[in-house]
């Protein structure tokens, strides 16, 4: 299954009751917390269910994890079975905001074993553009068992990319703005820079007045910064686990698939002082 879908694609496939399309809206910031849940509840594509990135998406933070550290996948399972969702359930998923956060729910699916997992291309507005209803009413919802199968080789730990400073088995790439990067701006996390050796490659590079470039245009790109290493010897990181999933997501479209992910990403690593910054 491609990893992407169009909103003319969704608007053809919804009325046959095959798919269950998932609302990850949000908004980065303690402030904006409910923001999504908010404008899920105001308008949402119809039979459209919910995650919080904080609340459904990410485990509980205990200051040295990240500000998103991986949920607990049997927890993760039952939320999905609470709605509707199987491992075998074609699953869309969808957000405002250029695709990160469906990004972070299309790669945790595959973490637990699914594999019919898609990403509205433009998300929300897409919809909107297409002529698509947008309904307040919560659907009806019939629980089913998610049965996990654990994908532990599509991530790494903070030690795997401690220990990757001497040995240089995979090149740490780094979604953030580069002025996040470099140090400039950091607004998020207490502490400013980067994890040495990292590249930076900002997930907004992926897109193009809202939707994903080509699969040629990525693979080009993408090509650039990989020169002689193959997409397997990438391992993505951000701030916290989120944005990094959209560079994985844009490989998966490029036909590069095969990099890691570190979810604890940067909030975790600077949340020891032991471990060595790059400003």
């Amino acid at each position: 299954m491609k990893p992407l879908i169009s909103a003319a694609e969704l608007k053809n496939l919804l009325p046959q009751g095959k798919v269950v399309v998932v609302d990850c809206r949000h908004v980065l910031g303690n402030a904006e917390a409910d923001a999504g849940r908010a404008a899920y509840l105001a308008g949402h594509i119809p039979g459209a269910r919910f995650l919080h990135l904080d609340e459904d998406l990410s485990a509980p933070k205990t200051g040295k994890n990240g500000r998103h550290p991986l949920p607990n996948a049997a927890t993760l399972a039952i939320k999905l079975g609470g709605l509707g969702i199987s491992r075998d359930t074609h699953v869309v998923a969808y957000d405002s905001s250029g695709g990160p956060f469906a990004a972070r729910l299309w790669w945790l699916l595959r973490w637990l074993g699914a594999e019919r997992v898609q990403v509205l291309d433009g998300g929300l507005a897409a919809w909107q553009a297409a002529g698509g209803e947008l309904l307040s009413e919560i659907a009806a919802i019939k629980p089913v068992q998610f049965d996990v199968q654990i994908n532990e080789a599509c991530h790494v730990s903070a030690d795997e990319v401690l220990a990757n400073l001497e040995s240089g088995d995979f090149q740490v790439v780094d979604a953030r703005s580069a002025e996040r990067f470099v140090g400039i701006g950091e607004t998020l996390d207490p502490v400013a820079g980067h994890i040495p050796d990292a590249a930076n490659r900002s997930f907004m590079l992926n897109l193009q007045n809202g939707y994903f470039k080509s699969a040629e245009a990525l693979r080009a790109e993408w090509g650039v910064l990989l020169g002689d290493l193959e997409p397997k010897q990438l391992v993505h990181q951000c701030g916290s686990g989120v944005t990094a999933c959209h560079n994985l997501l844009a490989l998966e479209v490029a036909g590069l698939s095969g990099g890691r992910l570190y979810p604890g990403s940067w909030s975790e690593w600077c949340s020891d002082p032991s471990r060595p910054v790059t400003q």
